[in-house]
């Protein structure tokens, strides 16, 4: 009888572990399924505010705050500019003091808690660049989606995707260079942002659904003057743009793609950000899994996705070893595998999706030669 007792009380034990250690996956891989839009990754560092002056800001010492460039700094209802650091600033020695350009809604002062973000900018084309620009709405597979259209001469539109967390405000850090080029210039909302459909089952699918909605934006460049479209994606969005070259029925009119912090392999992508939530070791496979029967995503092994990693037109990746989130180590890969169609520009000291902060100039220069023989 102490026997059969025994056998229950550890089999019990056994399932209740077994169930826990399923809702511990689950909670894990919503740090990648449900990374809400306009907040940070678990993998950005908050960062304490010690004080402001004229045109400086004072943070707590971080690797975070250390970085070179330029760099938005959000925070609960506020958002700054911040420059590089100011090395010559009296500070101590668990503070940096980086230039502040300014403030561009809400207030900063001691004690508030923020992060760094690649946003510059926040607003639209008009509120945030004086750029004028149309509203449009593109057919989706799910409904309309809203996009920003800013015209130009050349015959070659750039169509811009955001990635995990991030919103169409990204694209604005480059929308003025290129309007300055006079290349149009969608920036696309997919499903899951605001005003864009939800997506069926309220969750992230790292590109496999999504290049759906950045295919109808090709289409809708092309029935509107488009002669050829450049795809340029960040994060998820380098993914979505990947895809929709090697699976749109319209693919032979996709020019070239920029791809930045391109997410190859969204295991290695799950299981960082899982990570960076204090998920212990042991269980991040079961966050992996979670994923797969949450979302039906397809394991990053199987022969069916290989060839979508392997573009068809001229590529230009930036991306750098500074990002925790997408390894720079894929992107190093598929430039050396595909040298004569890709080519990665290494941004060093840079976090994921924010190549562009660390040297706007560098950047912008790198794109206009890749974009020059294509517009």
């Amino acid at each position: 009888m102490r026997t059969v007792t025994a056998t229950a009380a550890a089999v019990t034990t056994a399932l209740a572990t077994g169930v826990a250690s399923v809702a511990v996956g689950r909670l894990a891989s919503d740090a990648a399924l449900k990374a809400p839009p306009g907040r940070p990754l678990p993998t950005e560092p908050r960062l304490t505010v010690h004080g402001t002056a004229a045109g400086q800001i004072t943070l707590t010492r971080d690797l975070a705050a250390l970085r070179p460039g330029r760099y938005g700094l959000a925070g609960d209802g506020s958002h700054a500019v911040v420059g590089p650091v100011l090395d010559t600033a009296e500070h101590g020695a668990d503070t940096v003091v980086r230039r502040l350009e300014g403030v561009t809604h809400g207030t900063l002062k001691a004690g508030d808690r923020a992060w760094f973000t690649p946003n510059l900018y926040v607003g639209n084309p008009g509120t945030a660049l004086g750029l004028d620009h149309t509203d449009v709405e593109i057919p989706g597979e799910l409904g309309p989606l809203p996009a920003w259209f800013l015209p130009g001469a050349r015959p070659t539109w750039i169509v811009a995707v955001h990635g995990l967390a991030a919103t169409r405000e990204h694209a604005l850090n480059l929308i003025g260079p290129l309007h300055r080029r006079s290349v149009p210039v969608l920036a696309l909302a997919y499903r899951g942002d605001v005003g864009a459909p939800p997506s069926p089952d309220g969750l992230h699918h790292f590109g496999e659904t999504e290049w759906r909605d950045v295919d109808a934006a090709v289409r809708y460049a092309l029935d509107h003057g488009a002669r050829q479209v450049v795809l340029l994606g960040w994060s998820t969005g380098a993914t979505m743009a990947l895809r929709t070259a090697a699976l749109s029925g319209v693919r032979e009119r996709i020019a070239g793609l920029v791809l930045d912090s391109p997410v190859l392999s969204w295991e290695t992508t799950l299981r960082a950000l899982a990570a960076a939530r204090r998920t212990p070791g042991p269980l991040l496979p079961l966050a992996v899994r979670a994923a797969q029967g949450r979302a039906g995503l397809h394991a990053d092994r199987d022969t069916g996705t290989a060839g979508l990693h392997r573009p068809a037109v001229p590529t230009l990746i930036f991306h750098g070893p500074g990002d925790a989130v997408a390894p720079w180590r894929l992107s190093r890969r598929l430039a050396d595998t595909h040298p004569r169609l890709v080519a990665l520009h290494t941004v060093r000291d840079a976090p994921h999706g924010a190549m562009w902060n660390a040297d706007p100039a560098d950047y912008e220069e790198t794109l206009r030669r890749f974009m020059t023989p294509l517009v």
